[in-house]
């Protein structure tokens, strides 16, 4: 899948076409606001599943932040960049969304490594049984047990750990969105980054090798209590894009330590966007919605 411009450069790639596909959409144009949604709406979404854990909860996240695009267009002035008008609606909506599925309630880093610690080593399922292969149900294992990483920090953390540490958003781009000051943004990425490596550190297998904690022993008891699903995989799939492939690495920002940290979670799969123009289309449709943009 090739990813549309990335929105987080230090100069907001596609910023151009962006802002005359806005002029079009708020003249009557369903097309460019339909392109629009296509631009941005795999971004949306994996901030959202990033910061929800869970696909349905991300791609409910995704469509009330495009009902607000639609809402709210009229009111874009021009004298800020779409990507900054944009993706503060989005991370607005992302730090007081109601909590998702995975976040029904608090759970610390001590809690999840005693989690981590009571889940059974196992050797991997009998691939003539798994319906899976068995090298998709380890990588299912690894992205999910990082995923879930995420969640221990609180959202505030969580959301500046993605946008810093995994999508490479520098500290001018990051101050501009979340109406910071750069120091600000830099102090509280290194103390999201500290909390995580910190844990990281002490359990996970992938960046300490003196660690017990491995994906492959791990797989079979995820699959016992019912985290992964061998018949219907939430992550892993057999041919991706990275998040490091679409998302820009921000050398001067990330020490060598941090890289390495973050190249954990940047190797994710940067997933497919549910397509969510049908179901807006039929939104636009609505005398509430059309009264909002005088749509052709």
């Amino acid at each position: 899948m090739a990813a549309d411009p990335n929105p987080f450069t230090d100069v907001a790639a596609g910023e151009g076409r962006d802002q005359e596909l806005v002029q079009l959409a708020k003249g009557g144009s369903r097309d460019a606001l339909e392109e629009l949604v296509v631009r941005h709406q795999a971004w949306i979404y994996n901030l959202a599943l990033r910061m929800a854990h869970h696909p349905e909860d991300a791609k409910d996240a995704t469509q009330e932040v495009l009902i607000k695009l639609f809402t709210r267009l009229s009111t874009f002035d021009g004298r800020s960049s779409l990507r900054t008008w944009l993706y503060r609606i989005v991370i607005n909506h992302l730090l007081n969304m109601k909590r998702s599925r995975a976040e029904a309630r608090e759970i610390t880093f001590a809690e999840y490594g005693r989690a981590l610690d009571d889940t059974p080593d196992a050797e991997l399922p009998d691939p003539m049984a798994a319906p899976a292969d068995v090298q998709l149900l380890v990588a299912e294992a690894r992205i999910g047990c990082t995923s879930g990483m995420l969640l221990c920090l609180d959202r505030g953390q969580r959301l500046i750990f993605i946008l810093g540490s995994i999508f490479g958003v520098n500290d001018t781009v990051g101050a501009e969105l979340l109406e910071l000051t750069r120091d600000n943004f830099r102090q509280r990425l290194a103390r999201a980054r500290r909390d995580l490596q910190n844990f990281m550190q002490d359990k996970c297998g992938l960046v300490n090798t003196a660690n017990p904690c491995r994906c492959a022993k791990k797989t079979r008891g995820f699959i016992a209590a019912g985290h992964i699903d061998p018949n219907n995989l939430r992550f892993a799939r057999e041919r991706v894009t990275h998040v490091r492939d679409v998302a820009t690495r921000v050398s001067t920002e990330i020490t060598g330590l941090d890289a390495a940290y973050a190249e954990v979670f940047r190797d994710h799969p940067f997933q497919n966007s549910p397509d969510f123009v049908a179901a807006l289309r039929e939104l636009m449709n609505r005398p509430e919605f059309r009264s909002t943009l005088e749509l052709d």
